[in-house]
């Protein structure tokens, strides 16, 4: 049954026995015992209080939050479910859904909206602070549950977790947080605010007690233990994507599944589909019991191993930190192999929440009797632990020799940590979050959107935020700083007379909804496609640079082309005979590709100056999309090319993201032929490498609550690819015109290495490209190059007969690549799967 079968009839005479004992109810049809911190909460939400749950991971906070949406759902309230990440707030979501029913459970992101005027609504913390900076206390939240609060304290998005405590005082809170620190001003001015009393859960005794150890065991041989000793599942805590993977690689040498289990994930898995790159090295670890878990994955991986870990087949899994946030893996043991970490900035010591957010995940309710956490030594500390045993088995405990004992010396720049931090750190409580309140163009004006004192409300956010007082004197100067530049460019007026609310200001402008949230600078791509010219065979590309420009950068995929880019230009400059002063002085010029970008630039700081709000967003100027598109490439040509393995994932988010953008922000009369086959195209390769992330986007904006969640290992394939005939005709005409580039730059052996097994190997290609240049001077790799017109298709049934036309400096056309491709084969394989039959001159 779901949740809402046990709603009292009658919200206006409800007593808070009754929902209390109405959620007892439904908690025992699941079998289920709260325990004591869960229901303390529940009973204290029950009356009406705000409850901070700073209970310990494992505790049952979900089932908490839980009951707060069914108390305020018994009250005919609207509640809110935010969370820092859209994924854990999707999530939240399906799981509400089947809690409460679909109906019944909406989602509001920056990019999709779904059911949102239904009574429990799961949104992003930005989206609430939005909300209440626009509507304040007339805004229709009766309870908010604020997950993982502890990213109150982070430095860019801490102010979207204190606006709402700060302008919702009609609302009922619930905080959660395994680290949260002290919490006396959070229990002290909630209860001001909201005129409810506060009330703090925070239990320190786990359901799964912890168990800590320091090893100085390599850890190989501390995994070997830990399996032998089943002791298992294991989390390898890394803090760097490779460091994962190749921990993984080296654990291949252990046996860690019986054959049993080999033979079960060997059936489970059949049907899987992996990748080239990183789906091999994945495929070959999975079979052996090895997971591989990290944020630069594919979609489809990270679920893959979630899975199989879920069903108790991976007995190890290695990884990176992303275990804090809340990845859905059963864990018995967490190994944490630093206690230092790279933070962007600086490499330094784990502070004790960032230690406890990850050692919290070890100890599974219902299987485990206590969780395990251990702390590996320092690789250097480890191999001369190491040595001096030996040496003391050979010498003696109190031999002088010991002293002449070499030691291995810490890497260069090692953070120094060792035992005595690992107690501290074990014992220390989470720090006090630290307010991380900041004041922007955005906040000001979804201010003076609202129907009320919008003066009053922004004295209330300078004055009763959590930041020092100097720090309030900078935060209100900048605040004036930025009334004054809207009011300079004409975007806020001063009225003469105040209006029925008492304010003296106004807006000529209206936001959007969720302004500032999905890509801020979709208004400014609008007004910029004006300045292209549709007659440009350039056209759709330059298109898809103006929309690149306005999403985030991709970090590692802009630094795999910078280094590519770079190593091109020193090969280039050596072979000119530059000198290694010269060379490195021409290198700093060298980045990654970025078009239009003086262009874009310009046109940018003339858009500004009528939106000053945009200070607060930058410009992007890259080329993902288009890099990939004029190379002719496919995601696992582009991966390769750039050496993306460890961020197939960080790309294909990209590539989702484009993909939305294309389809949210290019206007129906900008559109053109060819740039529909570019977004078509996008669109099909993206569902085909994994359609998770974009399925769920276009159900949700066509305001639809996808399908529960896949539960078996194996997703379903996608659409086969020759069904969508527009883009896979894209696709074939990219694999022919791969082909025309690599002749254009007269790359032999790349062609030779595509199509030797066609009979065409290097010497074969260099022939023909020998006899073409002693005829025409160049070849055309460029737009134009490309044209529909030069690219010929003849459709015998599931075979299509393709030529593809050069584009040469006389307008000949007499030269071309012919190919066959095999349609069943392209769709067994996700991508065409062509053969070339003969090049050279048309017969």
């Amino acid at each position: 049954m779901l949740l809402t079968d046990y709603l009292p009839q009658d919200p206006a005479n409800v007593s808070e026995d009754d929902i209390y004992e109405a959620f007892g109810r439904w908690v025992a049809t699941r079998g289920i015992d709260l325990y004591p911190a869960q229901d303390e909460a529940s009973m204290h939400l029950a009356a009406g209080s705000n409850v901070i749950l700073a209970t310990p991971t494992g505790s049952g906070k979900s089932l908490v939050a839980i009951a707060a949406h069914f108390y305020a759902m018994a009250r005919d309230q609207i509640s809110f479910y935010t969370a820092p990440i859209k994924a854990l707030v999707s999530e939240k979501f399906f799981d509400l859904c089947k809690i409460f029913g679909a109906e019944n459970v909406g989602m509001v992101t920056g990019d999709s909206s779904v059911n949102a005027d239904a009574p429990i609504i799961c949104c992003t913390a930005e989206i609430l602070a939005n909300l209440a900076l626009r509507e304040g206390s007339r805004a229709d939240v009766g309870c908010v549950v604020m997950d993982e609060f502890h990213f109150y304290a982070d430095p860019q998005r801490g102010w979207a977790w204190q606006v709402p405590l700060i302008e919702l005082p009609q609302s009922q809170f619930l905080l959660m947080s395994a680290t949260l620190g002290d919490v006396t001003r959070f229990e002290k001015e909630l209860s001001e605010r909201t005129g409810k009393s506060t009330v703090t859960v925070a239990h320190t005794q786990r359901p799964i007690p912890l168990h800590f150890h320091y090893s100085m065991e390599p850890v190989q041989e501390a995994v070997e233990e830990l399996i032998s000793t089943k002791q298992t599942p294991v989390y390898i805590v890394h803090f760097s994507q490779l460091d994962a993977i190749d921990r993984a690689s080296g654990l291949m040498s252990i046996n860690v599944c019986t054959r049993e289990e080999k033979d079960r994930i060997a059936e489970l898995i059949a049907g899987f589909r992996f990748s080239a790159g990183f789906g091999k090295t994945l495929n070959r670890l999975v079979r052996h019991g090895i997971g591989v878990h990290h944020a630069g994955m594919l979609p489809k991986y990270r679920r893959l191993v979630e899975q199989l870990a879920q069903a108790g087949l991976l007995k190890v899994i290695c990884g990176t930190d992303t275990l804090g946030v809340g990845i859905n893996v059963p864990i018995r043991t967490v190994v944490i192999t630093a206690l230092s970490k790279f933070d962007g900035t600086r490499t330094r010591i784990l502070n004790a929440r960032e230690f406890h957010q990850i050692a919290g995940r070890a100890g599974r309710a219902g299987f485990d009797t206590a969780g395990t956490v251990l702390v590996q030594a320092p690789e250097h500390a480890i191999e001369n632990h190491k040595a001096m045993e030996k040496a003391v088995k050979k010498h003696g405990e109190g031999s002088t020799k010991l002293r002449q004992i070499p030691k291995k010396k810490p890497p260069q720049g090692f953070v120094t940590w060792g035992e005595k931090t690992f107690e501290k750190i074990v014992d220390a409580p989470p720090e006090t979050l630290k307010s991380s309140f900041q004041v922007s163009h955005s906040m000001l004006l979804n201010l003076l959107e609202r129907e009320d004192n919008a003066f009053e409300a922004a004295v209330r956010l300078l004055t009763q935020n959590h930041e020092t007082p100097s720090a309030q004197r900078k935060l209100k100067l900048r605040a004036l700083g930025i009334l004054r530049e809207l009011i300079a460019t004409g975007v806020v007026v001063r009225r003469e007379q105040p209006d029925r609310f008492g304010n003296y200001y106004e807006l000529t402008v209206h936001l959007q909804a969720n302004f500032a949230l999905n890509q801020p600078l979709s208004p400014f791509a609008l007004a910029a496609l004006e300045l292209l010219d549709p007659d440009s065979p350039s056209y759709a590309l330059d298109v898809v640079s103006t929309i690149e420009a306005t999403l985030e950068k991709p970090r590692q995929v802009l630094s795999g082309q910078e280094k590519k880019a770079r190593g091109e230009a020193i090969a280039a400059m050596k072979a000119e005979g530059l000198e290694y002063n010269d060379r490195m002085a021409a290198l700093e010029e060298v980045s990654y590709p970025q078009p239009l970008a003086e262009r874009l630039e310009s046109a940018f700081e003339q858009y500004r100056a009528g939106a000053p709000w945009l200070a607060d967003f930058e410009l992007a100027p890259k080329s993902v999309v288009r890099d990939m598109y004029e190379r002719a490439m496919g995601f696992s040509d582009f991966v390769q090319y750039y050496q993306l393995a460890r961020s197939e994932g960080v790309l294909l988010r990209y590539l989702t993201d484009a993909y939305k953008a294309l389809r949210q922000t290019v206007p129906q009369d900008s559109l053109r032929e060819d740039l529909e086959d570019l977004i078509e195209w996008l669109g099909e390769m993206i569902r085909q490498i994994d359609s998770s992330l974009l399925d769920e986007w276009e159900e949700l904006s066509r305001g639809e609550v996808p399908e529960e969640h896949q539960e078996e290992i194996t997703p379903p394939a996608p659409e086969r690819l020759t069904t969508n005939r527009r883009a896979f005709r894209v696709m074939v005409r990219n694999e022919m015109f791969r082909r025309v580039k690599l002749f254009a730059d007269e790359k032999d052996n790349e062609l030779g290495e595509l199509d030797g097994e066609a009979g065409f190997d290097a010497d074969a290609w260099a022939e023909f490209m020998d006899d073409y240049f002693d005829e025409h001077e160049d070849i055309d790799d460029g737009p134009a190059g490309r044209a529909a017109d030069l690219f010929l298709v003849t459709e015998e049934g599931r075979t299509w007969r393709v030529r593809q036309i050069f584009a040469d400096p006389a307008g000949d056309h007499d030269w071309g690549i012919n190919a066959e491709v095999d349609l069943d084969a392209s769709d067994e394989a996700g991508a065409p799967v062509l053969t070339v039959t003969s090049i050279g001159r048309m017969g």
